[in-house]
This record gives C-alpha cells, structure tokens and sequence, in this order.
C-alpha cells in the first residue's frame, strides 16, 4: 500500500529556552499546523535543515501517486551539495489552536546530537539548535506516528531510553490516564539532565547516569517490575534497543506485541548512512506487527 506523503510546512522559531543543560526546546509556529490532529504521543516528524542557514527547499509530492517512496527518490536526487540535511524527531507537543509545534533537541555536549537525531557530535541539526533564534526556519514533513505497537489496557507501561527518548517518555506520561503507572529507565549524562513529568498516572523513575558502570540494558535487567501485565516502550541507540527487547521477551516473558521498540540512532552512524542488514530486519519485524508486511 503507498504511504501517502504528510505536508511540508516552514517552521518559524518563536521561541528557545533551556530544559536541562544539555537540551534544549525549540518552539515553532505555522499557520498550517492550526487544526491539525495529533496522531500519538510518540509522533514524528522530519526536519529539513538547509546547508547555507536559510530556507530549506525540498521537492514537492510526486505526480503519479508514489507518495513517501516516490518522493524520497526525488529528495535523494537533489545534488548533495544543495540538499537539505533531513532529521528525524518526536513532537514534545502539538498546539492545534495555536499552530504550534515544540520540539526538544539534546545538545552536542551530550555526545548524542539531538533528541531522535542520532549523528552525536556536532550534527547539522545540534548545531542549528544550539544557535536557533527568533524568526529562524526550519522545514517540517509530518507528524506520523513513531512506534509500531500500542498498548491493549496493561495497567504498568515500562518506558526504557537514553535522552533521544526523553521527548517521547515525556509526553506519553503526561497523557497516561489515573489507574496506570509509568516506569521509566533512563540514561542521561549526570543528574542535571534528569527531568520532570506532570501526570495523572502513578510514576516510578529510575535514571542510569552515563559513565557510573551502569548500562541501560543492565539497569533494566536488575529492574523489579510489579505483577500486573506490562507494555513496554523502548528507544533510543539501536544495540540498546535491540538488548532491551531481547531480555524483555527472551527472559522476563513479555509477549512481542507487548514491547514497542525503535532504534533512533547508532554508534558511529549517522542517518545519512545507509541502514544496516540488523536496521532492516527490524524495521521488517516492526512493520509485520502493524500488519503492513
């Protein structure tokens, strides 16, 4: 089935503050955004950055009904040189009455570029944010939604990531209802990266601070979860990942429908690499679930 294409809109920054020291939130206003739905607390969106630090220019939707397939052969086709970096992000919140869309990015200094933004150092788009400023544009193709599985009523949703998640753990607790729990492991630089959730559910959180011995995966493996049925929701650095679901289905008995997982970024990749054979048979494995494959 062809996936239609989601619009493209110029962001506007109308705002920039600090959430932690190492990320930082970037709001952005478009007439175009005003009546929008948003389709899951975990939804993405692509951003265009352009080389020169203007306005990014990417080609429009294809004519002969090829959608998101047909129009990333053209985007690819566009001379290196002049084509806009292309990124992906979660959407920290959505304003349908205001047109405004917010997004948080981590920092360079956090060794991991932006938040769903692998490339760590100094990608093109850590750099655009640590400088973005009011007026700033940025191109916007989406939202859609990020995970692949969703919850069927398990009281206790167990949200595991590095700080590239912490977007999507942020707004996936402030939405859960009373009656549930959130657990959430994860795995910042140090304890001035820890964050907050307002929320109606019940929060347990345990953060794993980088460099203290501590992995993700084996903070999760010491992790005593309660009895009740769990859904799991896990992203972040695809080996992590990878590790996490293993030893969630593999040893703990969780059910692959109940573990939503997704790979934002890689060690020593970019995503203007090409995916590898174990990026491919995930995303093979995540689409089958849906019922797309």
């Amino acid at each position: 089935m062809t996936q239609p294409l989601p619009p493209y809109v110029l962001g506007r920054v109308t705002g920039a503050e600090p959430v932690t020291p190492l990320m930082r939130r970037i709001t952005l206003e478009a007439d175009d955004w005003c009546g929008a739905v948003p389709v899951a607390p975990d939804q993405q969106v692509k951003l265009f950055f352009a080389r020169d630090g203007g306005v990014p220019e990417v080609p429009g939707a294809p004519e002969d009904g090829s959608g998101v397939a047909g129009w990333y052969a053209r985007y690819l086709a566009v001379p290196e040189d002049v084509r806009p970096w292309m990124r992906s992000y979660t959407v920290r919140h959505l304003d349908p009455d205001e047109g405004v869309m917010v997004i948080d990015f981590v920092l360079h200094g956090g060794g991991h570029g932006a938040a769903g933004d692998p490339g760590g150092g100094h990608g093109p788009a850590s750099h655009w944010a640590e400088s973005a400023g009011l007026g700033d544009v940025v191109g916007v193709l989406g939202p859609a939604i990020a995970t692949y599985r969703t919850p069927s009523g398990e009281p206790v949703r167990l949200l595991v990531g590095d700080e590239t998640a912490l977007p999507a753990i942020g707004a996936i607790v402030e939405q859960l209802p009373a009656g549930t729990r959130a657990v959430v492991v994860a795995e910042v630089a140090g304890p001035a990266e820890e964050q907050v959730w307002g929320s109606e559910a019940e929060q347990e959180l345990h953060w794993v601070h980088r460099g203290t011995g501590l992995s993700l995966p084996e903070a999760v493996r010491t992790l005593a979860l309660p009895d009740e049925p769990v859904f799991a929701w896990v992203a972040g650095e695809a080996s992590d990942v990878r590790a996490v679901r293993r030893h969630l289905v593999g040893e703990r008995g969780l059910a692959k429908q109940s573990v939503s997982f997704t790979g934002y970024w890689r060690r020593d990749m970019t995503q203007d690499d090409a995916p590898t054979e174990q990026d491919m048979a995930d995303a093979a494995e995540q689409m089958a679930a849906a019922g797309q494959g």
